[in-house]
């Protein structure tokens, strides 16, 4: 009960819409999988009904980083990679390092938990399409993702939950090991994020939608050197649907 090993494939469905053109491009298909393991400070259950769990893996190049679309326009169909911002995968080994932890209060749940995503990797060899020779390589950053919030059992359901937190994601400036150059779109975003679970046995399905209050898009290292401040990709809106088995 106190170790556990994770395998997770993320499935991916993305568009992006060129503000000039109007050109909408597609990207869909797996990610980059993790594999990782995770054991709890203290052997559970325990007595105070709370726990803390670190865990760490290894991130598989299994997403393409290079996935092309096509758009049709008057000059008849252009094929090209789309951009950084909805690529399946970085091209590049990682490291990853998460922590978990929760206290129950109550029926309530107070949860946090954090994940860094190290790509030691500088770039991936993925040509951009860019202008400036700085940014003419896709860069493999690292990632980050922080949660906090608090859930609840729907009374009279044995299988239903629903949670309320706050979400932080980001990519930094500069990467923990390696170089950090090539383009990339560092920032962070921060959302309330509302969500609903159905737990049943081994089964957990979970739907979450992140909703933005902040975004920020910080300035890169290409950025900095070249003295000007790059464009922004966030997304509208995020639909998060995840299902869980345990053996």
């Amino acid at each position: 009960p106190r170790w556990s090993f994770h395998f997770s494939a993320p499935i991916m469905i993305a568009s992006r819409t060129s503000g000039g053109s109007g050109r909408v491009v597609l990207s869909k298909g797996i990610g980059d999988m993790i594999i990782s393991a995770r054991t709890w400070l203290w052997r559970p259950p325990t007595e105070s009904r709370q726990n803390i769990a670190i865990g760490f893996g290894v991130k598989l190049p299994t997403g393409k980083p290079d996935v092309q679309d096509t758009v049709y326009t008057t000059q008849g169909p252009i094929t090209s990679t789309v951009d950084q911002s909805i690529q399946l995968g970085d091209g590049g080994w990682g490291i990853v390092g998460s922590a978990e932890m929760f206290k129950a209060v109550k029926r309530a749940t107070l949860y946090a938990s954090g994940i860094y995503l190290s790509n030691p990797q500088a770039t991936n060899g993925v040509l951009t399409g860019r202008r400036r020779a700085s940014e003419a390589i896709m860069s493999i950053p690292d990632q980050y993702l922080v949660q906090v919030g608090v859930s609840h059992p729907v009374p009279s359901s044995r299988h239903f939950a629903v949670s309320l937190g706050g979400r932080l994601e980001g990519v930094p400036v500069r990467d923990i090991f390696g170089s950090s150059y090539g383009f990339r779109r560092p920032g962070y975003v921060i959302s309330i994020d509302p969500g609903v679970f159905y737990v049943s046995g081994p089964h957990t399905i979970s739907v979450n939608v992140p909703v933005p209050l902040q975004r920020n898009r910080r300035r890169s290292v290409p950025d900095i050197e070249d003295g000007r401040h790059g464009d922004a990709a966030f997304a509208d809106y995020l639909l998060i649907v995840s299902y869980s088995r345990s053996f």
